[in-house]
């Protein structure tokens, strides 16, 4: 802005000094004198003019740098923003992988689970098979050599033995079933998030 005005007032010097450098004329009349005010008259006119267009083109300039400042401050900003989220993007995802890779694991370790209770239970099964044989058998070995009340008492003890069996067996069932369901919900878990 000062370098503006200053070259305004040079401007305005140098004219001046032009105007006053120039000689005059002696020609008596008074149309003669009045010429030079008015030359100067136009002459700080245009200099006014001037020094008003620099202003202008100085500050509409100034504004056109401010708001250039203002919007690469803008896209700066946007460019960090951008950047944290990729960022937080990419530690969703990593969060994510290692989710699956642990459901997977876990998923791995309940088949396994199951498959052994299936065994197991597989297992209790055929010894009830295999003892409800045997009390059939000694049924028909104590019609013949027991009184009724050891029949009676053995049957008694038989019959708590596979009330016990079938209790056990039904337990497991109910233990498969359950391992089952959780594995089914852990395989759509993981479906979902891959």
């Amino acid at each position: 802005m000062k370098t503006i005005w200053g070259l305004c007032l040079l401007c305005l010097a140098g004219g001046l000094r032009a105007v006053i450098a120039a000689p005059v004329r002696k020609t008596g009349k008074m149309e003669d004198k009045t010429a030079p005010q008015e030359e100067v008259n136009v002459l700080m006119f245009g200099v006014i003019q001037f020094s008003e267009s620099l202003n202008y083109v100085y500050e509409s300039t100034e504004a056109k740098i401010a708001r250039i400042s203002q919007t690469l401050r803008s896209h700066e900003g946007t460019l960090e923003k951008l950047g944290r989220q990729t960022e937080q993007a990419a530690e969703v995802e990593r969060q994510i992988k290692e989710v699956i890779q642990l459901l997977q694991a876990q998923m791995v370790k309940q088949q396994a689970q199951t498959k052994r209770t299936k065994e197991w239970l597989a297992g209790k099964e055929q010894e009830g098979v295999e003892l409800k044989t045997k009390v059939k058998k000694l049924e028909m070995f104590l019609n013949t050599n027991m009184s009724i009340k050891e029949l009676q008492e053995r049957a008694e003890e038989q019959s708590y033995i596979l009330k016990s069996l079938q209790h056990l067996t039904q337990f497991q069932k109910e233990n498969i079933e359950t391992m089952n369901e959780k594995l089914s919900k852990l395989q759509a878990m993981s479906e979902a998030m891959t």
